[in-house]
């Protein structure tokens, strides 16, 4: 069988956590046909890629990405291809732009904008099916999807507090039911978002047990919004009831340790633990950060994001409904506005407060944080988005990164970066995260590679069924990173984030070269998978 490229000298990091050894790896086409020793002769009209001193490892799977609009709107996606990520799963916490029909999708895409950046108009997102062709060999990378809880909610009951039963339970259920006979993942959730959080745990319950039949799993960005609805007030308990009663998977999104837990691994793994000694199938993902991003309607209660993003704007330009707004802030349990920093600022707004402090912008305005997140929402007409700011004592920080490489010796574990690739001062976990794992904070606490590199392929692969993929062997998918196990390294920064990393000078996306010499190609060979 002629080669098309043979990767030669290299160190194979396959996969499954077992020791690396020297091999070369043969590729035809988009499939891995040979890994061993290739002699010269069987590569003479081969593309020959020299990776003596190097490790070779699958192709990182991020299984937590907003992407989504980044994706459609530059394929490249620069951001992940140069770290090694290979597969995107977007559509976490129920934040998704499909299924949904072309009057919903102008209004979320709309109402999403401070968190995924302004999606293309007009783009035919009205199931699982059509959204898999917008992305199919338009990206530099392969893509996958949830079921978000959002768009099936939409279809089925509007933006609108109300409950799903009878009809609109029914669409809700049918609509699940297509998308994951269409090629999703599974089914995701966020409950401090909207409409997610307007469901309770008989909702949640009843979605899963249609997933139940697809064998996958549930994602969870756990709930703290709308706790009366929940089972024992939602978190953890919710989450886990819900599989308990359904017989379904349960996975965690970004379960970690943060500052006001720093050190506190046996407490928050407790009832994960406990749960799966009592037969419940959970896994989880972290990323090696001490704060998160999102976007401000997180800091607000449900009653404002009803009817969309024109009746928002409505009561944030009316200054009686903006006050009242203002007061009932406190009504959500999400987290205090201050200490968070814009990281994005759309078209009508000044994108020179980008890095800025809220309480800094608000001071400058003269006007209290509230009041400043409020007007800054009215006039990017709600594109805009924030993060926390890092900690300052570097003692808690570097606690939890600890922390974290404890959790990801765990075989339960894996990474999703969270990462929101939108506007001039991002979180650096869009550009750092996967590099910064298998990188500083492998070489800092002394993890093998091979145990690092298992989390990031084989596991996330079995989890959501990525076929053919996560795994160096004869017939499996050639998505493969080539990295310098001692040099590879983040850059981006909290001050500094849209920096690439270095010591990955290769990565393969289905037998064809995305990065070479640690520059992207332009080569747009990502599938819609799985």
């Amino acid at each position: 069988m002629a080669l098309d490229v043979v990767i030669r000298g290299g160190t194979v990091v396959d996969g499954t956590g077992t020791p690396p050894v020297k091999a070369d790896i043969g590729i035809t086409s988009d499939r891995i046909t040979t890994v061993g020793y290739i002699p010269a002769s069987a590569s003479e009209s081969s593309k020959v890629i020299d990776a003596t001193g190097l490790h070779i490892s699958p192709g990182f799977i991020d299984v937590h990405s907003h992407a989504d609009a980044a994706l459609l709107n530059d394929g490249q996606h620069a951001s992940g291809i140069m770290q090694g990520v290979t597969t995107e799963i977007i559509s976490p916490d129920g934040l998704s732009l499909a299924p949904l029909s072309s009057k919903n999708y102008e209004m979320y895409r709309w109402y999403l904008s401070g968190i995924l950046g302004w999606a293309p108009e007009g783009l035919d997102m009205s199931s699982i099916e059509a959204s898999r062709k917008n992305y199919h060999g338009k990206t530099s990378c392969n893509v996958a999807t949830f079921a978000g809880h959002g768009p099936i909610r939409l279809e089925a009951a509007g933006m609108n507090d109300v409950p799903l039963s009878g009809s609109k339970l029914d669409t809700a259920r049918g609509l699940l039911r297509e998308s994951l006979e269409q090629g999703a993942v599974g089914f995701s959730t966020g409950l401090s978002y909207y409409p997610n959080s307007w469901s309770d745990t008989e909702e949640l319950c009843a979605l899963m047990e249609v997933v139940r039949d697809f064998d996958r799993p549930m994602s969870i960005h756990l709930r703290d919004r709308e706790g009366d609805r929940a089972f024992e007030g939602g978190g953890v308990p919710e989450a886990i009831e819900v599989a308990r009663r359904t017989g379904t998977k349960l996975h965690f999104e970004h379960y970690r340790t943060s500052i006001d837990s720093a050190g506190q691994i046996d407490k928050i793994m407790e009832p994960i633990d406990k749960a799966k000694a009592e037969g419940v199938d959970i896994t989880l993902e972290t990323y090696p950060y001490p704060v998160g991003s999102s976007f401000p309607q997180a800091f607000f209660p449900g009653y404002f994001q009803e009817a969309g993003p024109e009746a928002m704007l409505a009561t944030l330009n009316d200054e009686d409904k903006r006050a009242e707004l203002i007061s009932r802030m406190s009504e959500i349990s999400y987290t205090a506005p201050k200490g968070c920093v814009w990281t994005h600022i759309g078209e009508g707004g000044n994108s020179k407060f980008e890095g800025w402090l809220f309480e800094d912008v608000a001071k400058e305005w003269g006007v209290s944080i509230e009041e400043m997140m409020t007007r800054m929402m009215a006039e990017t007409s709600l594109a805009c988005g924030m993060r926390v700011a890092p900690p300052g004592n570097v003692r808690q920080w570097r606690q939890v990164e600890e922390d974290i490489m404890q959790l990801m010796a765990r075989p339960d574990y894996m990474v999703g970066s969270d990462s929101i690739p939108v506007g001039g001062m991002p979180h650096p976990r869009a550009y750092g995260c996967f590099v910064r794992l298998v990188g500083r904070l492998r070489r800092r606490y002394n993890y093998p590679v091979e145990q690092v590199v298992q989390r990031m392929t084989q596991n996330p692969a079995e989890r959501f069924g990525l076929t053919d993929r996560g795994v160096i062997t004869n017939g499996k998918f050639a998505d493969l990173v080539i990295f310098d196990e001692q040099k590879i390294n983040d850059r981006s920064s909290f001050e500094d984030p849209a920096v690439h990393p270095e010591g990955v000078p290769y990565v393969l996306v289905n037998g064809k070269l995305a990065v070479e010499n640690e520059a992207v190609t332009g080569v747009l060979s990502g599938y819609a998978i799985p």
